[in-house]
């Protein structure tokens, strides 16, 4: 879970000061505060692989134009069915949008299916779908990634570690937020230990040449594992032909990696399929049953060393209560290169610290 540290960050302030940052660097307000609040969110959930860690190559694409911040997304709309073009805008900002249609469609015809192109890496699934819970809306979010993952029985990276959601809302129970990679972990974590210096899991990556590895450096230069092997890769195949080949934004090898091609948009894709749970059933009703599944769960006898079952989305919930009391961790390359952008802007991160005082135990 979340461990206690001495150097810490509050959340608010945290997002004011990368909200700050992204309208320095072009973004209207709105769209600055969306693509801060994603990314901090993340952090608050304990998902650092997709928090403020993105902040630098995001502002790096921004500066070198590789991301239009002022195209207006093109809307195409045939009943429940909506093809969003997103232009190539900032990921959040166009997975935002994607949400928007496909929450007004749910309501109006029971169930919504928005197909994305044109767009880039949008940080967490689970970001939209709490947006959709507070709608009492059932959501499944999708999106291709750039090529880190190999096919099983391949060595080099051809797919990516495409991200599955899916979210239902509980009623005395926290809300059910499934968000994973179909990856055994996600990049983003070995870009994270690769910052920190630290080790992976064995059953993590490959190096270059297909051998197991624990170094996180050798890791990025090879490829992610798919989880459960041709298991995984089979589901990435599927939210590629949804994401990609159906909205006809790129896939497989065709979505350009964000770190690594400085010539082409990215033109990632999602998908997303909206539920009205009211067409099925009252939504108390709904709850209720959620509410008794969950209970029944976590009744079922426990595993020797299991102290308690948790239902998904648990885990995150409680994370991001400790972390709104106690602040965000960064690590010091993260912290500098956020620095380094704040001085570049004008942008004071030292203002977004926490001070002992304000940590509430």
């Amino acid at each position: 879970m979340c461990f206690p540290v001495t150097r810490r960050f509050h959340w608010e302030r945290l997002e004011q000061f990368t909200e700050k940052l992204f309208e320095k660097a072009g973004l209207p307000k709105q769209d600055a505060k969306t693509v801060a609040e994603s990314l901090v969110e993340a952090n608050l959930r304990g998902i650092d692989s997709h928090g403020v860690v993105r902040t630098g190559i995001y502002m790096q694409r921004i500066e070198a134009g590789m991301i239009s911040i002022h195209e207006e997304m093109e809307v195409n709309e045939d009943g429940p069915v909506i093809l969003l073009d997103g232009k190539n805008h900032i990921g959040a900002v166009v997975g935002d949008k994607a949400l928007q249609l496909a929450m007004d469609t749910t309501k109006k015809h029971g169930v919504s299916l928005v197909g994305v192109k044109g767009s880039n890496h949008f940080g967490t699934c689970a970001y939209f779908l709490q947006k959709a819970l507070k709608e009492d809306l059932a959501m499944i979010i999708l999106s291709n990634a750039s090529q880190t993952m190999p096919p099983t029985g391949g060595i080099r990276p051809f797919i990516g570690t495409n991200p599955f959601s899916f979210a239902a809302p509980a009623g005395k129970h926290n809300d059910f937020i499934l968000d994973m990679a179909t990856s055994v972990v996600a990049r983003g974590k070995i870009i994270n230990a690769a910052q920190k210096g630290e080790k992976i899991p064995l059953t993590w990556a490959v190096d270059k040449f297909g051998n197991d590895t624990t170094d996180a450096e050798e890791a990025l230069q090879g490829a992610v594992l798919p989880m459960a092997g041709p298991k995984g890769y089979a589901l990435s195949m599927f939210i590629d032909i949804l994401c990609g080949v159906l909205t006809g934004a790129g896939f497989g090898q065709y979505v350009n990696n964000m770190y690594e091609n400085w010539k082409d948009p990215q033109n990632v894709g999602h998908f997303y399929i909206g539920i009205n749970i009211s067409k099925f059933m009252p939504m108390e009703q709904f709850k209720e049953r959620m509410d008794q599944y969950f209970d029944e769960i976590k009744a079922e006898p426990k595993a020797p060393g299991t102290s308690e079952i948790y239902i998904p989305g648990e885990l995150e919930f409680r994370c991001k209560e400790e972390r709104r009391k106690k602040g965000i961790e960064l690590p010091l390359k993260v912290e500098e290169e956020l620095r380094n952008w704040g001085d570049h802007f004008g942008v004071d991160l030292d203002r977004a610290l926490i001070s002992i005082e304000e940590v509430v135990e």
